[in-house]
């Protein structure tokens, strides 16, 4: 048994970079993007070489095992391990060298795939190979599985960009891997010149060969290329530590040929037949993966064509000659950057997507790559349905089809003894089919111990060995990864549903979509990996804190591998109470951008809420909860007791101030937010109110009501324009208002959540009877009407109804004023769409109205990092500074002149006025403001 104390404080002594052997630092290398699990020893994040050599030579001398990680999105499980993994994201992720002279890259194994591509694209390159993860994946984990992409059928795999490896041995031999043997062990020569004619007969010619070694690649007639046999060797044979990498010329223009087919085969058999035109992909899906069709051409399966040229003109015919050529049901040719960009969204996301059957069953990895000759893909793909039917099990194929690559995840169930012997059943027979057709069992992702025991039946037993005596050269102590490709443990071990309850925990929330189990909802998190994005793309807004801070844990998948593991009870030991959860946590700002988003519909704004709730029963809680979790209570007290001004005056000097803060839990560098001296109800209730028109309910939500009343009034005053009839909610002296329950949802007090929650639904029983629509302003008030509510009071008929009843100020407009033209603003228009607008609600209602107001521009994506209470609590202002300073307060300073600056939330409104100095303004307050301006010039035109 490993001394885990002593190897840890042998490797502090020896390494500069990060060593963790703590429960957190475990917990997030337990899986990958795979089926499988595995607990390592300890994590070590190396700075350069010299650690990488420090912790081979411990870890050798000790017998601990040592695998390589990059980005964690391997679906093989290839990427966890028992002993000391190796994570290279945070240190060795530099692009060394750029030289657009030869086209060649020098890279860090942790380099992120995008990061190279920006560096690439000014100079007219680019790396060929693009999966789909290419925001998050690395040079390294590339090199280690020979990753491909869309762009295969163009640029071939990671091997066919691969010029020189630096590669240090189990046992510290530095080794530059090149042609011509360089960079061989000794050893490796003689082993393949003692079986050439096997290495020239034994090996499928395909595009997409992944399975085994690639052993080939060192017959003479081949170059004897080290580098290239290296690839795709999954961190068993040497540790990467340095890449020279060829980059390829990138196309000036390029046109998106969107064939619709009337089902897969048609569009299978199709895809070989169109590479004699030189496409740049080939990509293939069916209807089944598309929740949504909009946007392409009507058909049951579509191949996504790109092709390239100097010009879009250009682009744009050798698009349409495809077109021409094909024998298609509709099509369609795209050839706008953005449009194109909408359009490959789809296909990305189908890695996440596809881990739900249209029903919302899951659906599982482990037969994800499989690859045949383009020509027979159409062949393939209809015993492959017939086997699934065979076996009761249902799949949603898609993938390359021009190389003849499949992925698809598959209904296995994977939590019962039955449900496992079919998984490995139908995994056995399905090899059998792969290599009938002539195929790999990998095409793409890699053996790992997902395929690598059936390898036997692609390769036959003599090969297997010799794969085995090529490890053993390389790596005589079986020191690194194993248990892959060689001598492998059964693919139906280690699976990571096993460590799992298998009874339902006793939860707040409903889970709804997940069967009300809440570990159907943590295992909904497969790795995909979306919120490891560095950079948020348009209007997304996962994952603000990652983006912040760079660290696993404070991403979607980092949190939801920690419930994950407290969930499982091995590594993560303490249940609810678990304080390695509770930080990993306290960094989410509940943005609910993960539910949107996340290809899988991760919801960790939910979860974060269900954690606290139960990690804080019977506890104290953080003085925060109390101030700010319960800021409606406190705020109707000073409404009742008219002591605003008060407050406002102790809230402005130094000493209270300061004094309030640090008993409140409250960010020393904050401001607290100025107290309306008249609640928004307090003006309403002196007000004269129109008496005709639909009837609308104004949603008087918390900061609405107190901290902003200016926007419901300028809400009224809009709504009333369009010819709406206004009223508030019902309300009773003694009885309380109605609420979402934002604030306590979001510090995670679900039973008094749950209590203000039924007494709105009393409150609001006459407009549910009427079914009255309600107007709320507060795209987070909204959102938790419209989402949470439902959620939490399951149980309750009312609460569906009432949030199907929630509509925005502009879907209010667009659904009940459908005729009425806003005052023309005519104004550029800068700022950033609501977090919980983005995740929850959408968007398309308010563009709408911006368009009929003349207001031009894009809002920004992200997050404004304040994010309610978040960003007001201690500990929290650097990180909710750094989210606002992502896109928000640069798309604000970079606004042009006479920009309205739009905010529909409170949150983003104060962050705007604390960091920046700027006013921003809710919809209703400008197009009010456009009302009056109107008026007097109508008036003054008398």
């Amino acid at each position: 048994m490993t001394d885990l104390s002593g190897l840890e404080a042998e490797l502090r002594g020896v390494v500069r970079g990060e060593v963790g052997f703590d429960v957190t630092a475990r917990a997030l290398m337990t899986m990958d993007a795979s089926n499988y699990r595995r607990v390592p020893a300890g994590v070590v994040a190396p700075r350069d070489a010299e650690d990488v050599a420090a912790v081979l030579e411990v870890c050798r001398v000790r017998g601990v095992p040592v695998v390589a990680r990059g980005g964690g999105t391997s679906i093989a499980g290839q990427a966890t391990g028992t002993g000391v993994v190796l994570d290279f994201t945070r240190h060795m992720n530099g692009l060394l060298e750029l030289d657009p002279a030869t086209r060649t890259a020098v890279v860090q194994p942790g380099l992120v795939l995008d990061r190279l591509q920006e560096a690439a694209a000014p100079h007219g390159l680019r790396f060929g190979p693009d999966p789909s993860t290419h925001g998050r994946c690395t040079l390294g984990g590339m090199i280690g599985n020979n990753s491909c992409g869309s762009h295969s059928v163009a640029w071939g795999t990671t091997a066919d960009s691969v010029r020189e490896l630096s590669v240090i041995t189990a046992r510290g031999e530095r080794l530059r891997p090149g042609q011509d043997w360089a960079g061989a062990p000794d050893g490796l020569r003689a082993l393949v010149e003692g079986d050439l004619a096997r290495l020239r007969t034994g090996f499928p010619d395909l595009p997409r060969r992944i399975s085994g070694y690639a052993l080939d690649a060192l017959l003479p007639e081949k170059g004897a290329d080290v580098a290239r046999s290296f690839c795709g060797s999954e961190g068993t044979l040497g540790i990467l530590t340095e890449a020279v990498v060829s980059l390829v010329e990138a196309p000036r223009a390029r046109a998106l040929a969107v064939l619709a087919y009337g089902d897969e085969s048609g569009a299978a058999e199709a895809a070989a037949g169109l590479l004699p035109l030189g496409p740049l992909t080939v990509e293939g899906m069916a209807a089944d993966l598309v929740r949504s069709p909009a946007g392409l051409p009507g058909g049951g399966a579509w191949l996504f064509v790109e092709t390239g040229g100097r010009t879009p003109a250009e682009a744009r015919v050798r698009a349409e000659a495809i077109v021409r050529a094909a024998d298609v049901v509709d099509s369609l040719v795209v050839t706008d950057p953005a449009a194109q960009r909408t359009l490959w969204r789809i296909r990305e996301d189908a890695s996440g997507t596809a881990t739900r059957m249209p029903d919302g069953s899951e659906a599982w990895p482990g037969w994800e790559d499989c690859a045949v000759p383009p020509a027979r893909l159409g062949p393939y793909l209809r015993d492959f349905r017939a086997l699934l039917t065979d076996h009761g099990l249902r799949g949603t194929p898609y993938g390359h089809f021009g190389d003849g690559c499949i992925h698809v995840r598959i209904d296995f169930d994977l939590l019962t003894e039955a449900g496992v012997g079919r998984f490995r059943r139908f995994s056995e027979e399905l090899a059998d089919l792969v290599v009938a057709h002539g195929g790999s069992l990998s095409g793409e992702h890699g053996d790992g111990q997902a395929r690598a025991e059936l390898l036997p039946r692609m390769y036959g037993e003599e090969t297997v060995r010799l794969f085995e005596r090529a490890k053993a050269v390389w790596d005589p102590d079986d020191l690194l990864n194993p248990g892959m490709l060689v001598r492998p443990a059964p693919l139906d071990t280690n699976l990571r549903f096993s460590v799992l309850p298998r009874r339902p925990v006793d939860v707040a929330f409903g889970y709804p979509a997940d069967g009300g189990d809440f570990g159907a909802a943590v295992r909904r998190c497969v790795g995909v990996a979306k919120c490891r994005t560095t950079t948020a793309a348009g209007p997304a807004v996962m994952c603000p804190s990652f983006r912040a801070t760079g660290e696993e844990e404070h991403s979607t998948r980092g949190r939801a591998r920690l419930l994950h593991e407290m969930l499982a009870g091995e590594v993560v030991t303490t249940g609810w109470r678990s304080t390695e959860v509770r930080d990993a946590l306290d960094l989410c700002l509940s943005c609910k951008g993960c539910r949107s988003d996340c290809p899988v519909g991760v919801d960790m704004a939910t979860y974060k809420a269900e954690f606290l709730h139960h990690h804080y029963e019977g506890r104290r809680r953080p003085a925060a909860h109390h101030t700010m979790g319960r800021l409606p209570l406190w705020l109707r007290w000073v409404a009742r007791t008219r002591t605003a001004p008060l407050l406002n005056t102790l809230a402005s000097v130094r000493l209270p101030a300061r004094a309030g803060k640090r008993l409140g839990g409250i960010a020393p560098e904050r401001q607290i937010p100025r107290i309306a001296r008249e609640p928004f109800t307090r003006w309403w209730r002196r007000r004269k109110r129109r008496t005709t028109g639909d009837l609308v309910v104004l949603w008087p939500d918390t900061f609405t009501e107190h901290l902003s009343p200016s926007v419901g009034q300028a809400a009224v005053r809009v709504l009333e324009a369009a010819g709406l009839r206004v009223v508030l909610p019902p309300s009773r002296p003694l009885g309380g208002a109605v609420c979402c329950g934002l604030t306590y949802l979001s510090t995670g007090q679900l039973d008094r959540a749950r209590a203000v929650l039924r007494r709105t639904l009393d409150l609001m029983e006459p407009v549910l009877r009427r079914g009255t629509p309600v107007v709320v302003l507060e795209p987070s008030c909204a959102a938790a009407l419209r989402g949470d509510l439902p959620e939490l009071l399951h149980d309750d008929p009312r609460a569906p109804r009432l949030a199907s009843s929630v509509l925005t100020f502009a879907e209010a407009l667009e659904r009940h004023a459908p005729d009425w033209t806003p005052p023309a603003v005519d104004r550029p228009v800068a700022g950033q769409t609501h977090c919980h607008q983005h995740a929850v609600l959408g968007d398309t209602a308010d563009r709408g109205l911006r368009a009929s107001a003349g207001l031009t521009g894009e809002l920004s994506g992200g997050c404004c990092g304040l994010a309610g209470n978040f960003g007001f609590e201690k500990g929290h202002f650097e990180v909710s500074k750094a989210c606002a300073e992502e896109q928000l307060l640069p798309s604000v300073r970079e606004a042009p002149q006479g920009a309205v600056i739009l905010a529909d939330g409170f949150s983003c409104r104060t962050q705007l006025e604390q960091l920046a100095g700027v006013r921003g303004r809710h919809m209703a307050e400008v197009l009010a403001e456009g009302l009056e301006k109107k008026e007097k010039e109508t008036g003054a035109g008398k």
